[in-house]
């Protein structure tokens, strides 16, 4: 079973002096110009059917202020404005490669004025106790250099009574999706990132990442011995993702 001292033991670049988190932004600053189109080609478009139905937990809750954790190049972010018309949203993230490009999209949709992409690390997070009615953190959980303390800090800015929503990738364990799930992932994706994202090192850490990150119960007792309240968790297209959530 995946423990979280294995997690902080998986890295991206293997022969690298550097922590794991300066290795995850320098990470991602290098393949940022082909993020997006990764994720959707990769996924076969399915990860934006994961973020609907992520951002659907939190409707009846309906949040004025939200917190985005790793946001990346703000996809979550934008589209939690669009689906939740929260009043105002703050994404975080380590890489100032990816915060570039989600900027640029904010701008171009016009929504500079309601979502404020800004450098920010999940383990130190620059906000007061209680301050956001929901957070969410889409594909970055397992990313985390220390993952109970981002999300101890992420349940400190969350208010009393807000929810936490966490997507995060998984592994299948059904007959035949598991064995074509590993091939994929293991032997397919580091091509695609080699040739497209031109890192074969960062498509070689996203099934190493997935396989030793705390999935399932073993997820859910985490954020138990946190302190979060009525925790959850959702598998979705026959395990393949997982949708965790909580509330302070």
């Amino acid at each position: 079973m995946a423990n979280i001292e294995t997690v902080q033991k998986v890295i991206p670049f293997k022969e690298s002096k550097l922590s794991k988190k300066e290795q995850i932004a320098s990470m991602f600053d290098q393949i940022a110009f082909r993020y997006d189109f990764l994720n959707h080609f990769m996924s076969l478009g399915i990860d934006r059917i994961w973020r609907r139905i992520a951002l659907n937990k939190l409707k009846s809750l309906a949040p004025k202020t939200m917190l985005d954790v790793a946001t990346g190049t703000g996809d979550f972010a934008i589209l939690a404005e669009k689906r939740l018309r929260p009043e105002k949203i703050t994404g975080i993230d380590i890489s100032e490669g990816m915060l570039q490009i989600g900027r640029q999209k904010v701008e171009k949709l016009g929504l500079s004025d309601k979502i404020t992409l800004q450098s920010g690390d999940s383990e130190t997070i620059s906000f007061p106790d209680a301050t956001f009615d929901a957070i969410t953190v889409a594909f970055g959980v397992r990313n985390f250099e220390n993952l109970e303390k981002g999300l101890s800090e992420m349940r400190r800015v969350l208010k009393p009574g807000g929810k936490v929503v966490i997507l995060e990738f998984s592994n299948p364990t059904v007959f035949p999706v598991k064995q074509l799930y590993n091939f994929y992932f293991r032997y397919i994706t580091p091509l695609i990132g080699k040739y497209v994202a031109k890192s074969e090192a960062a498509y070689s850490y996203l099934p190493d990442s997935v396989k030793a990150f705390p999935q399932g119960k073993a997820m859910v007792s985490i954020l138990n011995g946190i302190g979060y309240q009525s925790v959850t968790c959702k598998t979705l297209t026959f395990g393949i993702c997982s949708v965790y959530c909580a509330t302070r």
